[in-house]
C-alpha cells in the first residue's frame, strides 16, 4: 500500500474524532491595526476605539477574517503531516459563519472534527473538518467553517 493509500485508511478510521483544542491566541488592538494596513480594510468598527464606542457593538471588533487566518495556527497546533506526505494545501470553506465578535483582548483557539476525507486524484487526500474557533469565556464561538485542504504525497 502506498503512503497516500496508507493516510486515506488512517484518516478515514477518524472520521468524527475531535482534534484540538489548539493553543491560545490573544488579540489586541495592535495585531486588527497591523491586520488593517495589510489587508486595507480599514473600517472605523476594527481601528477607530472611539468612534466604535458609540456603535452598538461598543468598541472596536477583530475583523473576521483576521478570526479566520488563525486557522492555519490552530490547525498546526492539531495536525501532523500524514507520514509520507509531502506538503498541504489550503483549498478552501463550504460554509462558514461570523457568529460572535473578538474584541481587542480576548482569547481565541480552535477546535476540529474531521468529517470527511476522500481520494484526489493518484497523490491526494482531500479532508474536511468542522471548524470552531472559541473565544476564552464566551458562550457562542466567534466562527464556524467547514474546512478544506488537501494533502499531497509523492507518487510510488
Amino acid at each position: 500500500m502506498n503512503a497516500r493509500d496508507a493516510g486515506l485508511a488512517a484518516l478515514q478510521a477518524r472520521i468524527g474524532d475531535s482534534f484540538g483544542p489548539s493553543r491560545w491566541i490573544t488579540v489586541d488592538q495592535g495585531m486588527i491595526d497591523r491586520f488593517a494596513d495589510v489587508t486595507q480594510d480599514d473600517q472605523f468598527i476594527h481601528i477607530d476605539p472611539v468612534r466604535a464606542a458609540g456603535t452598538p457593538l461598543g468598541g472596536t471588533i477583530a475583523h473576521g477574517f483576521l478570526t479566520l487566518s488563525l486557522a492555519s495556527r490552530f490547525a498546526y497546533d492539531c495536525f501532523e503531516d500524514l507520514p509520507g506526505q509531502r506538503m498541504g494545501i489550503n483549498y478552501g470553506f463550504d460554509r462558514l459563519r461570523f457568529l460572535t465578535p473578538v474584541r481587542p483582548g480576548q482569547r481565541v483557539r480552535g477546535h476540529f472534527t474531521l468529517t470527511d476525507v476522500a481520494p484526489r486524484g493518484d497523490d491526494g487526500i482531500m479532508r474536511t473538518v468542522a471548524l470552531r474557533i472559541d473565544i476564552d469565556g464566551a458562550d457562542k464561538p466567534a466562527l464556524a467553517a467547514d474546512w478544506l485542504s488537501l494533502a499531497l504525497f509523492d507518487v510510488d
